[in-house]
């Protein structure tokens, strides 16, 4: 049957069925509605998703973000500050996946770093979130308050957009495991997840921060997190060797080629 023929056929088809009148006419009609438009927002998505190639590193001051920066853009040790801008450069990735991924070091200070958010937030295809793991009980209000913000915001929801929790420094003594730091995060993001609600109670505020997070039949936890995932990796920018070593980031770097 030619091209002509088959629009024909279509058209006639779908003219009779109007004609008749047949529910179950109307009812394939808008499953293949539905369908062609579900299959069209998941390219539009997926679309979106190739186009952002940002890695945002966040984080409390001191956590080791921008040493660990320079470790994957650099492949160096450098001595580093507090920022009070961006660092941007490029991570090249690996194996079966190639090509770059731009890694962007945002300010620690809590003045800062939501400002430099909102500007970097849509490119981003991850965010790095770097944890000092040997003083997170000293920052951990801090801590909390910056990851909150970041998993309660519209974009990253909405986007989906992955998370690592990079517990850094696992050359000192006194760092704590992963799963130490995941408990700890869980235990403040509940306490203040509580507090967050209650004096968004009774307002009418539509901001980024009235998100509830989790579940709440239950204390917060990251696992019922969705849509995205929030995954702990332990590392070390630094190095067992300090500046004369490597850094030890081999899970920061399977991380990036999972999402990449």
């Amino acid at each position: 049957m030619s091209r002509q023929g088959n629009v024909e056929f279509w058209y006639k088809t779908l003219e009779q069925g109007f004609a008749n009148g047949d529910p179950s006419f109307y009812a394939i009609l808008v499953a293949l509605l539905v369908g062609i438009i579900t299959l069209f927002v998941v390219f539009i998505r997926l679309g979106k998703k190739n186009n952002r190639r940002g890695i945002l590193m966040m984080g409390a001051c001191d956590g080791g973000k921008t040493l660990m920066f320079s470790r994957l853009t650099a492949n160096k040790y450098v001595e580093t500050y507090t920022s009070i801008k961006e660092n941007t450069g490029n991570y090249e990735l690996t194996g079966d996946k190639t090509g770059t991924l731009r890694m962007i070091d945002l300010p620690g200070h809590e003045r800062l770093r939501s400002q430099y958010f909102d500007q970097y937030k849509a490119s981003a295809r991850g965010i790095m979130f770097v944890v000092d793991s040997a003083s997170l009980q000293k920052d951990i209000k801090d801590v909390a308050e910056c990851l909150y913000t970041i998993l309660t915001d519209g974009f990253v929801s909405s986007a989906a957009v992955p998370i690592l929790i990079a517990c850094n420094k696992q050359d000192l003594t006194l760092a704590k495991g992963a799963k130490v730091v995941q408990k700890q995060l869980e235990k403040e993001m509940n306490t203040l997840r509580v507090t967050r609600s209650a004096a968004l109670e009774g307002t009418s505020d539509t901001g980024n921060n009235n998100t509830f997070l989790g579940r709440r039949d239950r204390d917060f936890q990251f696992a019922d997190l969705k849509p995205f995932t929030v995954d702990f990796v332990e590392c070390s920018a630094r190095g067992s060797n300090g500046t004369d070593g490597d850094g030890e980031l081999n899970q920061v770097i399977d991380w990036l080629q999972k999402i990449a």
